[in-house]
């Protein structure tokens, strides 16, 4: 089952970038992510277009934040992002015939509304400067620093 993980990737990438003192490039941060420079410049495309991160142009330019860590949250993300599925299960048809199937959708679209609402909810309670405090405390109790580009040297 395929799963979109784009939102814990761009997550990943946007506490790297909180970091660093200057532009990351494409480049570096899809190393970080496991994937391409284009795949990274589409997604960074849709984040710049809601104001969360801008671009720089030219020689030592890149890709740096736009916002205000302890004002964005998840949901922001995840809805910057086009709000993805959330969930790999579903009926098996939409519109059945079938009076049993059409209690089994109706019991199951109820569970998956519900299911949807506390997930965003939850989404809608955590920050980036959450994430960012969660990452700074396993980097000092490893009493070691960041770097990004040795974090994800293959």
């Amino acid at each position: 089952m395929k799963r979109d993980s784009r939102l814990s990737g761009v997550l990943h990438v946007l506490l790297h970038m909180a970091e660093q003192d200057g532009p990351v490039t494409s480049d570096i941060l899809a190393r970080a992510m496991a994937t391409n420079p284009v795949v990274i410049r589409r997604i960074m495309a849709g984040l710049r277009d809601q104001g969360y991160v801008r671009s720089e142009k030219g020689h030592g330019g890149g890709w740096t934040l736009a916002c205000d860590l302890s004002k964005v949250t998840l949901r922001d993300i995840y809805a910057a992002l086009g709000s993805p599925s959330l969930f790999a299960v579903g009926n098996r048809t939409e519109a059945p015939g079938c009076l049993v199937e059409q209690a089994v959708n109706a019991a199951l679209d109820q569970a998956f509304e519900d299911a949807e609402a506390l997930l965003l909810a939850r989404l809608g309670q955590v920050t980036l400067a959450m994430l960012s405090a969660g990452f700074h405390e396993g980097l000092v109790a490893r009493g070691g620093h960041h770097d990004l580009e040795s974090a994800h040297a293959s």
